[in-house]
């Protein structure tokens, strides 16, 4: 009888720790722990069977409840394409720095969130609250105190740099709803959220991306010769869709957002703001398929800059032409060409007059200005409001590069691609003319308020060539009635026809190219004289990170997990 009973207690232990087991798996496929296993920690890749598409990994605690992994980075390391990594509320601060393999630029100089796996949904709980943080471990959330920067180990007289969240070669990642703040660049880094699909390497390496619901922002600033935060909100080498919408980025030493080295980038940026930066948004070499609407750029040195550059941005030139001979499929109202994909509508562009931001030689802004094309081809230009910038509306200049060479890695074909090479006094210069823009149905209300000669609505340097099209401007409006100035005068009279052969602008010889140049500080920095006024501050003065709207439910599409349970 007692063996008997023995036999059944055997087979009873057996049942009930094949059900434990079940009872686990089934936890961990659904993102949960059952009571009494809170101890085990699931933030490790499983070496028995692939995880589950919809496992939902957690950091920190969000509502009282603990995750499963301490911080960002094991999560994404335990995370396979299609799984989910909520972040709860907390400073989470840089504990090392992860290099990708191959890595070229920035890159060299590794992140704090490496994402190397494609699929990955990476999402705060709380935009505000959800703060990644490039200062040291144990210091206050986001310190500008020097000794609490990272500025990555010394390299000849400058450091490594820093980064922030690199999406390193791997599409379909989502990145939403959180801050960074304090990833700073010297000879490499700066980089605060970046779909990186192959930086400095010519090549486009990520598909599809998303960006939501981010905020970027600086605390620090050293002066020039200190590193300091180059770029907020970032996307290169891309060959999309990729999409940010939702998005606010300030205090960076280059660019606000940045897009480059993608001949058709196929990407969109909506709704974003972008203030207190050099410049509010730049884009070497980014064509094709660009989209950036329903957003505002103010408060920066200068607003919009959109260039063709020879450098590691490879291929240029920064050329909107529909790939392949296609059509807009969409074109905007009044445009009278309809082979163009880049495209700039219902903006404003405004007040871009802040001389006292953060300076990086990489982003020769143009003070006072609301948008600069640099060298680039077939951009359309749309409905946008250009007001209060104190030196030019919107200017089109050649872009002089002098002694850019790509790296090494770069196909030889890509240098100097789409612009002309020259050596100009004993340095290598290549040079991208700006030409077959279509600037069009734009507001301009005060600009020009610095009064310096050429000064005004509109400006445009560029010599005549026939072998391609005109810059047309028709259809611009001066608020309350009339035509914008410009430089050269009666601009939509003499070019308003976009189908011409290219009849240039004002010549490199001009005032207006003497001043634009004076601005840009590009060959030598212009000392203030009159008429030639652009003023800068030695005082950098750096804004506060204001709260922005946070996801209405970061809970949304994420499968069954404890911090978001069904109802």
């Amino acid at each position: 009888m007692r063996a008997l009973h023995a036999i059944h207690h055997r087979r009873l232990l057996r049942l009930c720790g094949a059900l434990a087991g079940i009872s686990l798996f089934l936890a961990v496929l659904f993102g949960g722990v059952p009571a009494g296993q809170a101890a085990i920690n699931h933030c490790v890749p499983s070496t028995r069977v692939p995880p589950p598409k919809n496992r939902v990994l957690r950091v920190g605690t969000f509502n009282g409840k603990k995750g499963q992994c301490k911080t960002i980075q094991e999560a994404v390391n335990a995370a396979a394409p299609g799984n989910w990594i909520l972040i709860g509320p907390g400073d989470y601060k840089q504990t090392s720095s992860t290099k990708p393999a191959g890595a070229y630029g920035d890159d060299i100089a590794g992140a704090s969130v490496l994402v190397t796996t494609p699929n990955l949904h990476i999402r705060g709980m709380n935009r505000n609250t959800v703060i990644i943080d490039g200062t040291k471990p144990g210091t206050p959330k986001c310190s500008s105190a020097e000794a609490d920067q990272t500025f990555g180990p010394a390299e000849g007289g400058r450091y490594l740099g820093n980064n922030g969240v690199i999406v390193y070669k791997a599409s379909g990642v989502w990145l939403q709803n959180f801050s960074t703040c304090n990833f700073l660049g010297s000879n490499h880094g700066g980089d605060s959220v970046w779909f990186d699909g192959g930086g400095a390497s010519g090549k486009q390496a990520i598909g599809s991306w998303w960006g939501e619901y981010l905020s970027s922002t600086s605390t620090y600033w050293g002066g020039k010769e200190k590193p300091s935060d180059e770029y907020g909100i970032y996307a290169s080498n891309t060959t999309g869709p990729g999409f940010f919408t939702e998005t606010y980025a300030n205090n960076m030493s280059d660019s606000g957002y940045y897009i480059g080295a993608c001949p058709d980038c196929n990407t969109i940026i909506d709704k974003a703001h972008s203030e207190g930066n050099d410049l509010g948004y730049s884009g070497s070499n980014s064509g094709g398929r660009v989209t950036v609407r329903n957003s505002e750029f103010d408060n920066n040195q200068e607003g919009f800059a959109t260039q063709s550059q020879n450098n590691d941005d490879a291929p240029p030139p920064q050329d909107g032409i529909c790939a392949n001979g296609a059509n807009n499929p969409s074109p905007p109202a009044g445009a009278q060409r309809t082979n163009i994909c880049w495209v700039l509508t219902n903006n404003r562009i405004v007040n871009n007059n802040n001389g006292a931001t953060p300076t990086a030689s990489s982003a020769p802004g143009l003070v006072g200005t609301g948008m600069t094309i640099a060298g680039g081809h077939n951009d359309l230009v749309v409905g946008n409001t250009f007001s209060g910038n104190n030196a030019w509306g919107i200017l089109l200049v050649p872009y002089p590069g002098v002694e850019e060479r790509p790296p090494p890695q770069v196909p030889a074909e890509d240098s100097c691609k789409g612009g002309t090479g020259t050596e100009v006094e004993g340095k290598y210069e290549c040079l991208f003319e700006p030409y077959a823009n279509e600037i069009t149905g734009n507001r301009f209300a005060n600009n020009g308020g610095y009064k310096n000669l050429s000064n005004g609505d509109i400006g445009e340097v560029a010599n005549p060539n026939t072998a391609v099209l005109t810059n047309c401007w028709h259809g611009n409006v001066e608020e309350g009635g009339g035509e914008p100035s410009s430089e050269p005068k009666a601009i939509q009279t003499t070019h308003g026809t976009c189908s011409n052969p290219n009849l240039g602008g004002e010549p490199t010889t001009s005032v207006l190219a003497a001043q634009a140049t004076c601005d840009s500080q590009l060959l030598a920095e212009c000392p203030p004289a009159p008429g030639e006024e652009y003023p800068r501050s030695n005082e950098v003065k750096l804004l506060p990170l204001p709260e922005q709207p946070s996801m209405p439910n970061p809970c949304e599409h994420v499968p069954y997990d404890p911090w978001c349970p069904k109802p």
